[in-house]
C-alpha cells in the first residue's frame, strides 16, 4: 500500500510508500498502474542524479578504503551505523565481483 496525491485534473503529482503526508492524500494499491507509471517518469527525471549519486558512492568507498589501508583513518572512528553500511557495501561489491568472475554456475560450487 501506498499514498498518492492527486492534482485537480486527477493526475498524481507526489507519492509517498508508507506516510500519509495530509488528509488529501489517498491510499493505494503497490501494483496500481497509475502509481507505476508516475514512479517510472520520476525515476526517469532523476535518473540523470541517482547514476552520479551511485558514482559518487562508489568513489567515497574507494576514498574510505584508501584511508583505512593508509592508517589515516580507523575503521573504529566511523558510527555503529556507518561501520555496518561499508560491511554490507563491500560484501555486495564482493559477490558481485565473484558473479562477474565466476558466473553463478561456479560460484553454486564453491
Amino acid at each position: 500500500m501506498a499514498y498518492i496525491l492527486k492534482n485537480k485534473e486527477g493526475a498524481i503529482i507526489a507519492a509517498s510508500p508508507d506516510t500519509q503526508v495530509s488528509a488529501d492524500w489517498v491510499l493505494i494499491e503497490n501494483s496500481d498502474t497509475e502509481y507505476l507509471s508516475f514512479l517510472d517518469e520520476e525515476l526517469k527525471k532523476n535518473h540523470t542524479f541517482r547514476e552520479s549519486d551511485i558514482q559518487l558512492a562508489r568513489v567515497l568507498e574507494d576514498l574510505i578504503s584508501i584511508l583505512i589501508e593508509r592508517s589515516l583513518i580507523s575503521y573504529t572512528d566511523f558510527p555503529s551505523a556507518a561501520q555496518k553500511r561499508l560491511n554490507e557495501r563491500q560484501t555486495l561489491r564482493h559477490k558481485n565481483n565473484l558473479h562477474t568472475l565466476l558466473g553463478d554456475d561456479d560460484i553454486a560450487q564453491l
